[in-house]
């Protein structure tokens, strides 16, 4: 049983890609981007506060997203958010 192509697009390309490798990628994709926004609002949070260099935060964030805990707890956001999204979306369009 052939999984149906869609289309994933991404920055200036278009590929035709199975279903579950697109939700993959965009499970990576809200993953990377909740891990920029945390490493943001520390590195900010540092320099508002006085309390260190930028660097020194930098490897606060690092030390932080790559604890084990917080990896699983942000893939399984992204999984459930892309998942649900679809979910609704197929059941809008059987309407």
């Amino acid at each position: 049983m052939s999984d149906p192509k869609t289309t994933l697009v991404m920055p200036g390309r278009k590929f035709s890609v199975n279903r579950i490798v697109k939700r993959a990628v965009q499970m990576v994709a809200g993953t990377a981007l909740g891990a920029v926004t945390i490493g943001a609002v520390m590195v900010l949070n540092g320099l508002l506060s006085g309390k260190g260099t930028t660097l020194q935060w930098v490897h606060y964030w690092l030390g932080f997203i790559q604890r084990p805990e917080i990896l699983v707890t942000m893939l399984i956001t992204a999984m459930s958010t892309v998942l649900f999204v679809y979910w609704q979306r197929d059941k809008e369009g059987r309407r």
